[in-house]
């Protein structure tokens, strides 16, 4: 049986940041939850997507409607919750749905912020873990790579890119907004990795005072605050800093909340109650959802970005719709493919047989071409592969071109029993001979 692909997750459209940030898919750093997935039954291959605004899996499986049922088990089992109380948050996508999906995932239509350039680094980032543990066979890999395509094909063929956000971007559009000009604010940033220095690379122009840098690895810290002419400072005197700083953004990696509510209330007396603005960027969150409630403090985690976000569009939906047509177009080629499969090994089949019978002819006729030079020799071969090549041209083309019809089981046994192929089953495809994309 040829794979279906099936999608499954969430994302900051379908569930709050409260359950997103409890599908973060920990410990898949090396690709082990994707390979996991192929224990499950029916599971043929797998990828694990997980960023700041989605975690989901991506199969090549037997039948999508069982497989869905065993991945939301499997979701809740991975992340200690009960699986029914995350099916109304959960979105499933099965064939051409969910190929349209990833290639629109992968070309930033599906974001939070609508062609965010670090949406495709971090779909590459899940594939990469996903195929280097083996995870991954013909069917994820061409579809990965066509998704790649199709998003190279969107950033270049189209202007989604050119007024593209980050959601750093966002978020330093936001502190903006609340404080005004940043210009005489103190800044931290926490966190090291790509979101925190975006963040950071969009306040360096706009402060005058010193970004201070705080990362869980010093030597992280500094090479940030290096590059941005700013200051590095050790996570254990967080506390401290938190004292002068006007604005607040964090983007770490940690499993649990690095400023809590004990924390900033003894921050705040010492401020004399002066406030503070937190920008919480990560998932899962950096900060507990608590301190909000502190006089003086004011927190703002991912969701409230979305905001800023909307009065952004308007001015990308046009070129939002040119990126739609060609993620349209691509997801139909490459269902176009999965349908050839269908055909695949009764082509082989004809190809093989034909060449037998060319071959024992040739065999059996050996006395008779025994006189002939090795030029001459070469020249007949040439002759009666052609003769074959011609013969099977029409069949295979009409058999590429029927696809997945509901005539084509027909076809293919007609084919089969013209050529008398022996039964070949249709469902059978050899790794090594995946058909070529026309």
């Amino acid at each position: 049986m040829i794979s279906e692909i099936l999608v499954i997750g969430l994302n900051h459209v379908t569930a709050p940041v409260e359950i997103r940030e409890k599908i973060t898919f920990p410990g898949d750093e090396h690709g082990q939850v994707a390979r996991s997935l192929l224990d499950v039954d029916g599971i043929q291959e797998a990828v694990v997507v997980s960023t700041c605004n989605r975690a989901e899996v991506i199969a090549a499986v037997d039948d999508s409607e069982t497989a869905a049922e065993r991945l939301v088990e499997f979701i809740g089992v991975v992340h200690e919750l009960n699986p029914e109380s995350l099916r109304k948050f959960l979105y499933v996508k099965q064939g051409e749905e969910a190929v349209r999906h990833v290639f629109r995932v992968a070309s930033s239509l599906d974001s939070m912020v609508l062609g965010e350039p670090q949406v495709l680094g971090q779909v590459k980032e899940g594939y990469s873990r996903a195929a280097n543990a083996n995870a991954t066979g013909s069917i994820l890999n061409r579809l990965m790579h066509r998704a790649f395509f199709t998003a190279k094909r969107v950033r270049t063929e189209t202007g989604i890119g050119l007024a593209a956000v980050s959601v750093a971007y966002v978020a330093v559009e936001l502190a903006k907004k609340i404080l005004g000009n940043l210009r005489e604010k103190s800044v931290i940033i926490i966190g090291a990795g790509e979101m925190a220095e975006l963040a950071a690379r969009h306040l360096a122009g706009q402060v005058e005072k010193s970004v201070l840098v705080f990362n869980r690895t010093y030597e992280n810290a500094c090479a940030l605050a290096r590059d941005l002419r700013g200051r590095a400072a050790p996570m254990d005197s967080l506390e401290e800093g938190l004292v002068d700083a006007d604005v607040v953004i964090t983007s770490t990696g940690s499993c649990e909340p690095l400023i809590n509510t004990d924390q900033v209330r003894k921050v705040m007396r010492l401020r004399r109650f002066k406030p503070i603005f937190l920008i919480d960027i990560a998932i899962p969150r950096d900060v507990e959802p608590e301190v909000n409630n502190i006089d003086g403090v004011y927190l703002y985690n991912i969701d409230d970005l979305q905001a800023v976000v909307r009065e952004n569009l308007g001015e990308r939906s046009h070129e939002a719709r040119k990126a739609q047509d060609i993620v349209d177009e691509e997801a139909e080629k490459f269902m176009k493919w999965t349908k050839s499969l269908h055909s695949t090994p009764t082509i082989i089949a004809l190809k093989d047989k034909l060449e037998t019978i060319r071959t024992a002819e040739l065999t059996r006729l050996n006395g008779r071409l025994s006189s002939l030079s090795p030029a001459e020799r070469e020249t007949v071969e040439l002759i009666t592969r052609s003769i074959v090549n011609k013969i099977a041209h029409d069949p295979i083309s009409f058999l590429k071109k029927t696809g997945m019809t509901s005539r084509q089981n027909t076809y293919l046994d007609t084919v089969q029993r013209l050529f008398n192929l022996n039964g070949l089953p249709n469902d059978r495809l050899r790794p090594e001979e995946e058909p070529r994309e026309e």
